[in-house]
Order: structure tokens, then C-alpha cells, then sequence
């Protein structure tokens, strides 16, 4: 019988302050991914003109205005990212967040000054914002165009769907007013978990041009990637497991 009990490795307070290191990070990653998130009655009210049916022009649309009467003022603009476009005798006129339609009526008004019958028609070339951006724990981050309506889950499908570490229950939209496009952005979380579930599938809202889909890492990923960096490249023997063994 061996005399002499076996040698234990005293960790002592490295392996304290680690531990406690930990059950710090597993609290604080149980928590939001955003702190100041938008509310649903925000959320709706940029959604409610996309709802309503009519296209609403956004920053790189490409206009053609034609005038019924005055051809010669016939002309071609792009809305500039401030929402703008900039027209002979109307000068500077607010074009992105209008509907086609609501656009007429704006410049009939603005050349009624200049001109005796400012008959003209808006008509919309080419669009430019029919785009999302969708980003973080997906397999294949990047734009997605939007060919028609599209919700939170399709965006995610298209760009590969979820990482096995996405956190599925709290993925979030930053979202611009598109009346506004450089004013401040709103988050909104969604839990994409209940949708997949069947359990509330309103969960899956629709989306605007230029929203950001952002998909944040789960807690379990960010404690595995916590336990990496800062646990197990930092103890020269296994974690846990080596405590109170031979070290003969």
C-alpha cells in the first residue's frame, strides 16, 4: 500500500475567480441581445404605408417625368439618399416615402406657379431598393433582393438559413423610417423560435426596403466561445477534470 496519499493540484483562487468569471458571463448572456428595443406599435407605424398596397419610392429609384403639355420639361432623375430629386423650375422636392401617385399630386402643385396646364405623370424606371441586408449567424450573410413581399424568416432562408449558434429567439430588425432615411433607426426583436413552432407565427413580420436582418450569436455560443478564449487556453490541463489528480 502506498504510504504516501496521492498529490493533488491546488488551484486555489485562479480556479475561483474563473468560476465566478463564468456564472458572471451565463448571467449576462442569458440576457437581450438589444437593450432599448422598438415597440410593436413603432414597428407599426412604418409598416402601415407598405400595408396600404401602393410601392413607396425609396433613395436610388430611378423617375421619369413626363409633362402632358410642356414636353420640354420632360425628364429623367434619380432620388438622391437624402430623398430628394432635383427638377427644373420645382427645385428641390421631397420624393422618397410618396407613393408614384403622391408624387404627381406634389409636382402639379409645385409647377402650378410656373405653368398654365402642369399636367404630368410620374413613372418609376427602375427600383433600387427592393433590397435587404441580412447578417450574423446565417451560412451566407449579404443582399438579398426582394422580389415582392418578404417576411423575417424567408430573408433568413434566402441567405442559407440559421447557424447551428444563431439565437433564433431574438433575431433583430433595424429598421429606418422610410419617409426619413437618415434619421435614426429603430430595433425590433423578433422571435423567430415561435414562428418555427407554429405557436406565433405574427412573430414573422414583413419587411421594408433597406431593413438589416441581424441575427445574434445564442448564450450557450457565446459561453462556449467564453470558456474557449479565456478558460481553456488559459490552464495548461484539462478544465474541471484534472482537479484533485495525480500529477505523478
Amino acid at each position: 500500500m502506498n504510504p504516501y496519499p496521492p498529490k493533488r493540484r491546488h488551484l486555489g483562487q485562479p480556479v475561483l475567480i474563473l468560476g465566478l468569471l463564468l456564472v458572471t458571463f451565463l448571467l449576462s448572456a442569458c440576457g437581450p441581445a438589444v437593450v432599448n428595443p422598438a415597440t410593436r406599435e413603432q414597428a407599426n407605424a412604418f409598416t402601415t404605408q407598405a400595408a396600404a398596397g401602393q410601392y413607396r419610392l425609396q433613395p436610388g429609384d430611378e423617375l421619369d417625368i413626363r409633362f402632358y403639355y410642356n414636353p420640354e420639361l420632360n425628364t429623367s432623375v434619380l432620388i438622391r439618399p437624402d430623398g430628394r430629386v432635383s427638377l427644373p423650375l420645382a427645385n428641390e422636392v421631397q420624393a422618397a416615402g410618396l407613393s408614384p401617385s403622391e408624387l404627381t399630386q406634389r409636382l402639379r402643385s409645385a409647377y402650378e406657379a410656373e405653368l398654365r396646364r402642369p399636367e404630368l405623370t410620374v413613372i418609376v424606371r427602375s427600383f433600387n431598393a427592393q433590397k435587404v441586408f441580412v447578417g450574423g449567424e446565417v451560412q451566407a450573410p449579404g443582399v438579398i433582393q426582394a422580389i415582392g413581399p418578404m417576411t423575417v424568416l424567408q430573408s433568413v432562408t434566402q441567405a442559407g438559413g440559421f447557424k447551428e449558434s444563431a439565437r433564433v429567439n431574438e433575431v433583430l430588425v433595424i429598421r429606418r423610417d422610410p419617409a426619413a432615411p437618415t434619421s435614426n433607426p429603430i430595433v425590433i426583436p423578433v422571435n423567430i423560435e415561435t414562428v418555427i413552432d407554429g405557436t406565433n407565427t405574427a412573430e414573422d413580420i414583413a419587411l421594408l426596403p433597406y431593413d438589416v436582418i441581424y441575427v445574434p450569436k445564442s448564450p450557450i455560443a457565446n459561453v462556449n466561445k467564453f470558456v474557449d478564449q479565456y478558460i481553456r487556453q488559459n490552464i495548461p490541463f484539462g478544465f474541471g477534470l484534472s482537479y484533485g489528480f495525480d500529477f505523478n
